[in-house]
């Protein structure tokens, strides 16, 4: 159950992060509120993670598989360029919180 509130966190974070761009510097109104909405919702949802899960674990797939999404999200949505630097990142990145989460296993 933990992971699936650590993953509804990070999808939580990624919309909220999407919606911040759709803001336009918080200006607009409604994408404003769903930021607030979405942040709110994924800090609830990790704060539940946290009672269960080391923290450790947690915030590293949370924040890293959450910025490895954003980075997509930019890619596909936003027409941001994807270069062999920032593929390597992003496996980098997934690669990390996968031996992460392999070393709080044991």
């Amino acid at each position: 159950m933990s992971w699936l509130l650590l993953l509804g966190a990070i999808a939580a974070e990624v919309a909220g992060t999407f919606s911040l761009k759709l803001s336009e510097g918080l200006s607009r109104l409604g994408p404003s509120l769903m930021v607030a909405a979405f942040y709110g919702l994924s800090f609830y949802l990790l704060a539940l993670v946290l009672k269960r899960m080391d923290v450790g674990v947690a915030y590293a797939v949370w924040s890293g598989l959450g910025t490895a999404l954003v980075a997509i999200v930019g890619i596909a949505l936003f027409g941001e360029e994807l270069t062999a630097v920032k593929t390597l990142a992003l496996a980098l990145i997934i690669a990390g919180v996968m031996l992460l989460n392999l070393s709080g296993a044991h």
